[in-house]
């Protein structure tokens, strides 16, 4: 950050005392901060007209574990070495993926935090955290159900949740850089340079663009008439959708082909979650895509920490399971701290409700809960899924809704799309 450079390049060594500096902090800087970054825009406005950065020197004891915890402290400049009370310990440098996070939560520091160089922090009220972070607190928590409460491997994935000791997933870097440009106002011809800088991204949205999804007689040659074509939102949705690909992916050998099973699955329901959406004629069918996506999100850290376990810790049953019941507040936390819309958030939490009703105008988890039926037509049972006239999402579509000849005809029709998604979106 520009503001520390100049004020500590000739600066002699401070005693460990906060030390102020005039220069308040960049919107940039603070869009990069969770969960400050999924604020309103005013709110992040006045973080950066009124707050200001303090620097502290090297050895500075910047918190006690056993001390209340008064503000949110975050890291702009310089690396923090945090000891916890079993005697580790771990740095936090500027800049990282913890260096997002504030330093410490919660009423009473558990850990204690010394700046191992000079360090810039930004110090932020625990009252103005507290409004968005409330719900996030809610809805992320994991509830155990009675059958999983002996359960070794649902008690071991609490312990390393509840502590959040690593950030569950990180929104893809190029699906980052074209948020941030669109919040700037950027025009086309910027944004398409920004999605050039991944030239597998940038073949495949023009593949999209060029995809029966778009039915037109010239092709698009170049991103920038990708773009134009679909236009931006369009294009915001469908850039972020092809980033997700990187998501889904493991080295670890075990866990590749179970998340390559979940991405294929995932693109599948996306693909019927376009065509309900096109078909309902009100909603925006690229999101729809990408709810379609990201519902299931949230099983990826989750068989990740499995993944790292021994193998004698849990069988298929428990692993199965824990994942039906952990997915849905992990997929909520992971789009609300990569700032995902309110109506996204609800995808990974309700969209295993046949019975969700939440609203009586169609919204997108509506539209993944019968693309979820529609996919699992002929894999399951038919004694086992609900009759598609009983649930409360299929009513809220034009003409009356869905009925099982429209669920045959919407199943023909999806056919060519689905195959063409999953053409682009598998590799």
């Amino acid at each position: 950050m520009s503001f520390l450079p100049g004020f500590l390049k000739n600066k002699k060594k401070l005693e460990p005392v906060v030390t102020k500096v005039s220069e308040v902090v960049s919107l940039e800087a603070l869009k990069e901060l969770i969960p400050i970054r999924n604020f309103d825009a005013e709110t992040i406005e006045a973080f950066a007209t009124n707050l200001k950065p303090e620097i502290y020197s090297k050895d500075a004891i910047l918190f006690k574990i056993g001390e209340p915890v008064d503000a949110a402290l975050y890291l702009l400049e310089g690396s923090v070495t945090i000891f916890k009370p079993d005697n580790s310990s771990y740095i936090v440098k500027n800049g990282t993926a913890k260096a997002r996070f504030p330093l410490s939560t919660g009423v009473i520091h558990d850990s204690t935090a010394i700046a191992e160089t000079e360090v810039g922090l930004l110090r932020v009220s625990p009252k103005i955290m507290s409004n968005r972070d409330a719900s996030k607190d809610k809805l992320s928590q994991l509830t155990i159900p009675d059958s999983l409460v002996n359960n070794r491997l649902m008690q071991a994935f609490i312990e390393y949740y509840s502590h959040e000791k690593q950030e569950l997933l990180c929104l893809p870097t190029i699906a980052v850089k074209l948020r941030h440009a669109m919040q700037q106002d950027l025009g086309i011809s910027e944004i398409a340079k920004i999605i050039q800088l991944d030239p597998v991204i940038s073949a495949k949205l023009i593949q999209m663009a060029n995809s029966p999804l778009y039915v037109c007689n010239i092709p698009a040659n170049s991103c920038l008439e990708a773009i134009n074509r679909i236009g931006l939102d369009v294009t915001r949705n469908l850039v972020t959708s092809l980033a997700l690909r990187h998501v889904f992916k493991s080295h670890s050998s075990t866990m590749k082909d179970a998340l390559e099973r979940i991405w294929r699955h995932s693109i599948y329901i996306s693909a019927l979650c376009f065509m309900i959406a096109k078909l309902s004629n009100r909603l925006l069918p690229e999101e729809a895509l990408l709810a379609g996506l990201i519902c299931d999100i949230g099983v990826i850290p989750f068989l990740n920490f499995a993944d790292n376990l021994p193998k004698d810790f849990y069988n298929e049953q428990d692993l199965k399971h824990v994942m039906a019941c952990v997915k849905g507040p992990i997929g909520y936390k992971i789009l609300f701290e990569w700032g995902f819309s309110d109506e996204m958030l609800k995808v990974p939490l309700s969209s295993t409700n046949w019975q969700y009703n939440a609203s009586p105008h169609l919204d997108l988890t509506d539209v993944v809960i019968l693309a979820r039926l529609h996919a699992e037509m002929g894999r399951t049972e038919q004694n086992q899924l609900p009759v598609i006239t009983s649930i409360p999402a299929a009513s809220k579509l034009l003409d009356g809704g869905l009925s099982p000849t429209m669920s045959l005809n919407l199943l023909n029709e999806a056919k060519l799309l689905i195959n063409n998604t999953l053409k682009i979106l598998s590799t």
